[in-house]
């Protein structure tokens, strides 16, 4: 019987996993694959016991749950093929300013779809972005070409720095000539000592 409700147990698990997966990151917000499997599985196994069999066994089941939970979690920490196949990667969706379209339809994401999310962060322009990715919570992250990136501390202070430098140095006081100055002096600028230019 507890090997019964064991095996039972991790089919919840096992088809819980692999239908949020298929079902893609677009529904799960947060909480990673694993955890959204729990939780719907202990949401149903208090509602309804195991089989029947009264409330020691769903909290037994439930415990089995939360067990193989933290295996997997601790599966997906130690291998890198555990967390694609339980959590997937990110997913690049911009790359120097080009929609990469195959990773949209992979993600079953439109353009209009990714035009609203770089709107909410304050993207006006698809070509202002190098990279974009859909994460593996849903979420979009983004780095700007750097002539788009908002300026830093670092880089003001180092302005400021660059224009104090410049203010160290002296500065020529002395009025520059410029073409009306042949007027006024009667000479030639470069050609004091000789004879003036004629026409």
């Amino acid at each position: 019987m507890f090997i019964q409700i064991v095996w039972k147990t991790f089919l919840i698990f096992v088809i819980g996993t692999i239908i949020l997966r298929l079902g893609g990151r677009k529904s799960i917000s947060q909480m990673t694959i694993a955890q959204v499997v729990v939780m719907i599985g202990i949401g149903s196994l208090l509602i309804q016991p195991v089989s029947g069999h009264g409330i020691g066994y769903t909290f037994l089941a439930a415990f089995v749950l939360v067990c193989f939970m933290l295996i997997f979690e601790y599966l997906q920490m130690k291998f890198d093929r555990f967390e694609t196949i339980g959590t997937g990667k990110a997913k690049m969706v911009i790359e120097h300013g080009q929609l990469n379209v195959k990773n949209l339809r992979m993600l079953r994401l439109t353009v209009d779809q990714l035009e609203t999310r770089l709107r909410e962060v304050g993207i006006a322009n698809i070509e202002d972005v190098e990279w974009a990715t859909i994460e593996v919570s849903g979420q979009l992250g983004y780095a700007l070409k750097p002539p788009k990136q908002p300026a830093t501390k670092e880089d003001i202070q180092l302005i400021l720095d660059h224009l104090q430098h410049l203010s160290s140095k002296p500065v020529n006081t002395q009025p520059k000539s410029h073409i009306f100055t042949e007027i006024n002096t009667q000479e030639h600028e470069g050609n004091q000592d000789g004879p003036k230019a004629t026409l």
